[in-house]
């Protein structure tokens, strides 16, 4: 696992750096810059706005709990999207993390475990229909164009993959869940009964239909306001293009990243993809690439600062421990 990480961490930056070479690095550069530090402090308060967002959805799949929980979940939220963002791990790498801050916090294992299933599966469900969305719009984009770039197969593979994916997840959980018990159960004593009490917390989380669709609602929600944000991001750059035509944009870079999920940050294929997608709506190719190391950018500026402090709590809970 730790090798094939390395490879498509290796094969990501190979592939950014040809996207930004064969772009113009200079003219990204400039667009970039053009935001200014004002507008890159906004687009990190927004990004902060996201992430609670997110982190409410989780939240209000966790039965019971009191609303003075919810900052936990915001920062459970926070430290996941870091740990995928930032650290050379895959999304798994993230939900690992997520889930230690909140055991970490105080959160019953069980309603964690069966929560953030929960809440992934709800996310995937959103974002499914957001993709469905954009391949509506991509289609009509086209069918009024004159264009001829070769988007539909990758356009197609794409939404066939979260498709796929989403409904694995969907169907498996629950069987994936029961083996992942008795293959603990053989290193960890008692790994199969937890297995089972998350399993359990799960079945009674899917009769309540309330949070089921409140948790699906903020997760469209928030894929939503995370393609606003790069709307933003254009208007601060000088960029006037119809939001419209930046949610497609969007829809379609959320689902390619979807699929490359196993590789870090999607590094690379973010890239190639807003410079393959841009020009089709407006958007040349160098403030397309842009707006990506924007992104990336926000992402490292609430990152960094987050995984130092989980660290620091995570030593402090350990020599908290050892006294």
């Amino acid at each position: 696992m730790r090798w094939g990480l390395l490879i498509a961490t290796v094969a990501g930056f190979i592939l950014a750096g040809y996207v930004i070479g064969s772009v113009g690095p200079w003219s990204i550069i400039d667009a970039a810059l053009s935001i200014g530090p004002g507008g890159f402090l906004l687009l990190i308060l927004y990004g902060m706005l996201v992430l609670a967002l997110l982190g409410y959805a989780c939240f209000v799949l966790a039965p019971d709990l009191p609303i003075q929980r919810l900052p936990l979940f915001i920062w459970s939220r926070t430290t996941r999207e870091a740990a995928a963002e930032v650290l050379p791990f895959s999304q798994f790498g993230g939900l690992v993390i997520g889930a230690r801050t909140l055991v970490a916090g105080g959160v019953p294992s069980p309603i964690v475990y069966a929560a953030m299933v929960a809440d992934l599966t709800m996310e995937m469900a959103a974002q499914l229909l957001f993709t469905f969305f954009g391949i509506a719009m991509l289609g009509l984009s086209l069918a009024q164009g004159e264009t001829s770039e070769p988007v539909w197969p990758l356009a197609l593979s794409g939404l066939a993959a979260a498709v796929l994916i989403t409904a694995a997840y969907a169907f498996l959980q629950r069987p994936m869940i029961e083996i992942a018990g008795r293959l603990g159960e053989r290193l960890l004593p008692g790994a199969r009964i937890k297995a089972q009490a998350v399993r359990q917390q799960l079945d009674a989380l899917y009769r309540r239909p309330l949070p089921i669709c409140t948790g699906f609602l903020f997760n469209l929600l928030a894929w939503v306001a995370s393609a606003m944000g790069a709307w933003i991001a254009l208007r601060l750059m000088g960029i006037d293009i119809p939001l419209l035509a930046v949610l497609t944009i969007e829809s379609l870079v959320f689902a390619l990243r979807s699929v490359a999920f196993l590789v870090p940050g999607a590094l690379g294929l973010q890239e190639a993809a807003y410079a393959l997608l841009g020009p089709l709506f407006g958007l040349d190719a160098e403030t397309a690439v842009a707006l990506s190391l924007l992104k990336r950018a926000r992402d490292l500026a609430i990152g960094l600062p987050a995984l130092l402090f989980w660290q620091i709590e995570e030593s402090r809970r350990l020599l908290i421990a050892d006294a």
